[in-house]
């Protein structure tokens, strides 16, 4: 069974492809312990199946699923259309 977390936080790439809008995700640990991680390897743990990631906003935990745009892996919260609306909602990460 694969471990879940919640994203609470992005950091922004300058990009405007969906590939490009996100470097890094990060979030509370149970212990409350930060974390923060590459989307590269978020990517990598959600195609291995060794981690499930969500988003929560105050209406709504969406799944975080890896999308491909023009060849590039990202990740955008399902029930996002191509932009990953959800998690560039969320405030920066430190």
């Amino acid at each position: 069974m694969p471990h879940s977390q919640t994203i609470r936080c992005i950091n922004k790439g300058y990009g405007r492809s969906p590939h490009e809008r996100i470097l890094n995700v990060g979030g509370v640990n149970e212990d409350g312990s930060h974390w923060k991680q590459s989307q590269q390897q978020t990517i990598k743990e959600i195609e291995e199946g060794s981690w499930e990631y969500y988003s929560q906003l105050v209406w709504r935990r969406d799944r975080i699923v890896v999308a491909t745009y023009l060849g590039y892996k990202y990740i955008k919260a399902a029930g996002d259309d191509i932009q990953p609306n959800t998690l560039l909602s969320l405030p920066e990460c430190p």
